[in-house]
């Protein structure tokens, strides 16, 4: 690939970055939004935690669906597709008079064109690089922690000085313009790159979208993704209510969320550096036992200090994994048909975020704290860390024979 192609590819990953930034932090937005919305409107957590259950079930369609589409008509298209909706949904969102209304339109809507960002633009950026390929997929995978980082202290800035829907129509007001533009910077790689393999790598077996989920590393690499989002989804969306039930001040509470959000920056980067250096998997397994132990923690951390200091730890081990899917997809199912293949991955995982998100909820409603949230989260998070064991090398390509003389 010559200097100018490679580089191009770099404005690629920028585009990736900004525009799931601003896609995934909308939709992560949520926990912050859920007092304000809970006080205002009278529903429950169990209610407005629905909500992110079906933000991450629609999301999960919505991957499968962009992402298949991705492999047809490209990504750009898709990204535009997905920026129109969004913006859309969460306007129709800010109006919301009912619970039901706010379901669909924040749950569903919202939640299926996010669907149109990470996996399609993933897989779009998977195909432009042979060096520095987990590296660029961090850096896509570091815009969900740069969105957490902007869009939730902004919204609670707008919710003080406004309240939730004047903020929540704003936020959707940015959806349309910064995607739209940025999107149309998206292009397809050139065949020749697509198709390049790095340094030491050898072909992966070509396989048709049903033969990819008709393999076990598949469902192994699936159901570790699921597991690993269950673990963590939990911890996420309530963070920010279990620390202002602790004590801690609303704006307070929201830039833990926010710090969270920047060092899963870092873990994605870092983790990015390390797969390309150690490999996927043994990067996957250390980041999966991190995010169990960081869990755990929830259940002794009380203060407002050392809510920082484990949204830290929290947020390297959970956002450094995130990107290792896309990376071991790719190598176990080529590049033809990575958008489908790395969608279907998404749509299983996120059935893990929904669950977390909502049972979190649930358990508080239940049980009037979230200890038993962060128990089971840590069970499942070990859980994961078993089913990622199980993975085996990739099958390649046979070579061909050779020719005789």
């Amino acid at each position: 690939m010559d200097q100018r192609r490679q580089f191009y590819g770099w404005i690629v990953v920028g585009a990736g970055m900004l525009i799931t930034c601003v896609g995934m932090g909308t939709m992560f937005s949520l926990g912050v939004f859920l007092t304000p919305i809970s006080e205002t409107m009278g529903w429950s957590r169990t209610g407005i935690s629905t909500v992110a259950l079906l933000n991450w079930l629609f999301m999960g369609i919505g991957s499968l669906v962009w992402g298949a589409l991705s492999d047809r008509i490209g990504t750009r298209t898709v990204s535009l597709s997905g920026g129109v909706l969004l913006g859309l949904a969460l306007v129709l969102a800010s109006r919301a008079t009912t619970l039901a209304q706010f379901q669909v339109f924040f749950g569903a809507m919202v939640g299926f064109s996010a669907g149109a960002f990470y996996a399609p633009l993933t897989a779009a950026v998977t195909k432009w690089f042979t060096v520095h390929r987990s590296l660029a997929v961090a850096l896509v995978s570091a815009g969900i922690g740069i969105g957490t980082f902007t869009i939730a202290p902004l919204a609670r800035t707008l919710i003080s000085v406004y309240d939730w829907r004047t903020a929540m129509l704003v936020i959707g007001d940015v959806a349309w313009l910064v995607i739209i533009p940025v999107a149309l910077l998206v292009r397809p790689a050139p065949a020749a790159a697509a198709a390049a393999l790095a340094p030491g790598e050898t072909a992966p077996r070509e396989y048709t979208a049903m033969g990819v989920f008709s393999t076990p590393q598949f469902w192994a690499i699936a159901f570790t993704h699921f597991a690993c989002c269950a673990a963590h989804a939990g911890p996420i969306f309530h963070m920010v209510t279990n620390a202002i039930d602790h004590g801690v001040a609303p704006l307070a509470a929201a830039t833990v969320f926010g710090l969270s959000g920047l060092s899963s920056v870092a873990g994605r980067v870092m983790c990015g550096l390390l797969a390309d250096r150690f490999g996927a998997k043994r990067t996957l397994l250390v980041g999966l036992a991190m995010q169990a132990v960081a869990v755990s923690l929830y259940l002794v951390t009380r203060d407002l200090v050392a809510f920082y200091a484990l949204s830290v730890v929290f947020g390297l081990s959970f956002g450094g994994v995130m990107p290792l899917y896309a990376i071991l997809v790719r190598e176990y199912f080529g590049e033809r048909i990575m958008g489908t293949a790395y969608g279907a991955v998404f749509l299983v995982s996120t059935g893990g975020m929904a669950l977390g998100s909502w049972s979190g909820g649930w358990l508080y409603d239940v049980f009037g704290s979230y200890a038993w949230l962060f128990i089971g989260s840590t069970a499942i998070g070990l859980g994961a860390i078993f089913i990622a064991l199980t993975f085996r090398p990739p099958q390649r390509a046979p070579l061909a024979a050779p020719v005789p003389a």
